[in-house]
């Protein structure tokens, strides 16, 4: 992925600030992502706090989008002024693509660090943006749960080894495989947040199902309770009939969870994961752009309030 440069407008509007407050700080014609993150102090333009969060993106059932969608997500978290890390806990390293590297290049996994007890700061990689950090993945993942079995509190592997870097990021953001096993065990305990894309088709029920039950059973057997859970609809077509009927069911069987807005079908997707970049990079216009902006302002506004409201409390 090549480092972005942004134009004097788009950096203004970044940074949330007149294009004259810009130009008095910095003025150029255009600037680089060092130069918007060090404006960023300069002008005191930081993103409200969501405080220290994890958030999983998970579904039992593949093909829903999940990583195009958790890599831009991230991404963009990292354009609006967070310190973000993306942690591609799938063998196939296919958050690790989007973000623009392969998995084969790197020595060292996730699997080095709860297996083999490697720092996890020697494993994380840097991006192009200052404050988006990753922990790559490859094939070698693959042996994850079969080397976790026989360990002694093998579901809070992720967790603790998490601790080392606790304070650097506002935001790590998993990618985890379609599936359930030792290594979404852990992230599923490491987590704060859980954000489930799903398909407007009905067989995205049952792997819904699935999940909550699992979810369930995390709180009953390990005491571990998710602070939020969010569905969203990914690469919804409301031309189709099923799509919609499936999402007024989704709406009747999980009114809680479900986010009001969702994303809709786009090419756009399809060509940055072809071309290894977030969709962001390959058209920061498109309407799957403006959707995973609105998915992100749903879920901050979320995490701020509540994150208020606890505040309020201690207070209190």
């Amino acid at each position: 992925m090549n480092p972005p440069v942004y134009s004097a407008r788009l950096a203004a509007e970044m940074l949330k600030v007149p294009a004259k407050a810009l130009a008095a700080a910095m003025d150029k014609q255009s600037y680089s992502a060092e130069e918007v993150w060090e404006l960023r102090d300069k002008l005191a333009q930081h993103p409200p706090s969501v405080g220290n969060r994890k958030q999983l993106f998970l579904n039992f059932k593949g093909g829903t989008g999940k990583t195009s969608l958790s890599t831009s997500y991230a991404y963009r978290l990292a354009e609006m002024g967070y310190q973000v890390l993306v942690v591609d806990l799938d063998s196939q390293g296919h958050a690790t693509k989007c973000l623009g590297y392969e998995g084969e290049e790197f020595e060292r996994t996730l699997l080095d660090v709860l297996v083999r007890k490697v720092p996890v700061s020697q494993v994380i990689q840097k991006t192009p943006l200052p404050n988006l950090d990753f922990i790559p993945s490859n094939l070698s993942m693959s042996t994850m749960d079969l080397s976790l079995m026989p360990m002694a509190g093998r579901e809070f592997k992720l967790k603790n080894a998490l601790r080392e870097v606790e304070g650097r990021y506002d935001l790590v953001v998993f990618d985890a495989p379609p599936s359930f096993g030792l290594l979404n065990l852990n992230a599923l305990m490491a987590s704060d947040d859980l954000l489930v894309p799903v398909l407007a088709d009905f067989l995205s029920f049952h792997g819904l199902k699935l999940l909550f039950e699992t979810v369930q059973s995390l709180e009953d057997d390990l005491g571990h309770v998710l602070d939020h859970v969010f569905i969203v609809v990914n690469s919804f077509n409301a031309t189709f009939k099923l799509a919609k009927e499936a999402l007024e069911a989704l709406k009747e069987h999980y009114p809680d969870y479900l986010l009001p807005k969702v994303v809709r079908q786009c090419t756009k997707f399809a060509q940055a994961s072809s071309e290894g970049v977030p969709v962001f990079v390959a058209d920061r216009d498109c309407k799957g752009a403006q959707d995973v902006q609105a998915l992100i302002d749903l879920v901050l506004s979320r995490l701020v309030s509540a994150r208020e409201g606890a505040q309020k409390m201690r207070a209190g």
